[in-house]
């Protein structure tokens, strides 16, 4: 293949929230040395005492965040490796079918991007070839391919990924 993109990372929630936990430290750390100082000056009466409650309330914070940045690093981790395998596997799908197809190496590159969504112009960009030289290629494709456009050749890869979810009436007949 010619050309990929690079997959988008999906990591911003956990990075918010190490965000909003380092602040939440830098807080309670201010919290608690100014709580401290003010118990050494004042004794133990007053307000230095309000502000112990709420220095324990953020240090609770602070723990309750650690907590749930962990869980959320956890469940990006095993998503990531989710969309690993599935995307593996996906590449596999449509590398064995291409095969079936006899598909030319050419027609592979040409196929994967439009199945990517690139268009026409953008693949003709990218494999430095005309843009009549790209939809020949897609004619052919889709000819092997026993479909007639884009939007068949994507639908004979996510049919059956598909179908799992549809109403019972909505399932084809050979189900």
């Amino acid at each position: 293949m010619t050309a990929t993109r690079e997959p988008e990372r999906r990591g911003g929630r956990p990075a918010v929230l190490a965000l909003v936990l380092l602040i939440e430290i830098a807080a309670a750390l201010f919290f608690v040395v100014d709580t401290v100082t003010e118990m050494d000056e004042n004794g133990p009466s007053g307000r230095p005492w309000q502000e112990a409650l709420v220095t324990l309330a953020l240090a609770i914070g602070v723990g309750l965040g650690a907590v749930e940045l962990r869980r959320a690093m956890i469940h990006q981790g095993k998503q990531d490796s989710a969309l690993a395998t599935a995307s593996g596997e996906m590449n596999r799908v449509i590398r064995d079918q291409f095969e079936a197809w006899q598909l030319t190496p050419a027609e592979r590159d040409v196929a994967y991007l439009a199945l990517k969504g690139l268009d026409i112009a953008e693949i003709a960009a990218l494999r430095k070839a005309a843009m009549g030289t790209v939809r020949a290629q897609l004619s052919g494709i889709y000819a092997k391919a026993g479909t007639s456009n884009r939007a068949q050749f994507a639908a004979f890869f996510v049919e059956d990924l598909l179908a799992e979810g549809l109403p019972e009436q909505a399932r084809p007949a050979s189900e």
